[in-house]
């Protein structure tokens, strides 16, 4: 196996599926069973997830929201998405626990490392909701200090292209893809991976990111057993 520790990044986006609002639940559970897939072949998984299906909180204050109760909003939402895959994967056997940045038991445990760490050791998958806890973070960036705290070997970013591209292959058709592309690369070409924050402490930190596909059932397990899939950024 490729990698034992993993703080995997899935886009809210993602989850609507073919709806355009809201939770798939086709597309939730695909995503819970490559999961528990990889769970079982004892990987150990942190889950960030997005909250864009249901709320965004830089779309919210350009159409009048204050930018800060906005972000809150969208950390909201980020858990509600935490609470729905933790409940697919419990469905299927695998344990799930979600930890939330901002105190709100019984809905989820308070974060902190050592409960993550715990939670990791005795097999479970761990779902981080709520972003940092703090209005202008996004979960690009929330995603990166989880995944340095849980001393993660790889954050796995899962979207809906199978890489980093020269250009976005939905609307240059002539991009090409990157199979290995360094930190400082993607700020000289300026390339929309992640935000500047969270791409800077990926490189402080020397925490890798691997950016493929997750919509494709079955690339979980490929990424983590050295299939060349997708894109590696590095130190």
């Amino acid at each position: 196996m490729q990698y034992k520790r993993i703080l995997l990044k899935l886009s809210g986006e993602s989850l609507m599926g073919e709806q355009g609002y809201g939770i798939d639940a086709q597309r939730l559970n695909d995503y819970a069973e490559q999961v528990a897939e990889i769970a079982a072949m004892g990987v150990q998984i942190g889950i960030v997830i997005g909250g864009g299906n249901i709320f965004r909180g830089l779309s919210g204050a350009s159409k009048g929201f204050d930018r800060y109760k906005g972000d809150q909003m969208g950390m909201l939402a980020t858990v509600i998405n935490a609470l729905a895959l933790a409940s697919a994967l419990n469905a299927i056997g695998t344990k799930a626990r979600v930890l939330t940045a901002i105190r709100m038991e019984p809905v989820g445990e308070y974060y902190s490392k050592p409960r993550a760490m715990e939670a990791l050791n005795a097999g479970e998958v761990v779902i981080l909701a709520g972003g940092t806890g703090n209005p202008y973070f996004t979960t690009d960036t929330g995603s990166a200090l989880r995944g340095i705290e849980i001393e993660a070997d790889v954050m796995l970013k899962g979207t809906r292209v199978d890489g980093v591209y020269t250009a976005d292959p939905e609307k240059d058709p002539t991009a090409t893809r990157f199979d290995k592309i360094s930190f400082d690369e993607v700020y000289t070409r300026g390339l929309k991976i992640m935000d500047l924050t969270a791409t800077a402490m990926c490189k402080e930190n020397k925490l890798p990111v691997l950016v493929f596909n997750m919509d494709v059932k079955g690339n979980l397990k490929k990424v983590l057993s050295g299939d060349k899939i997708g894109t590696l950024v590095h130190t």
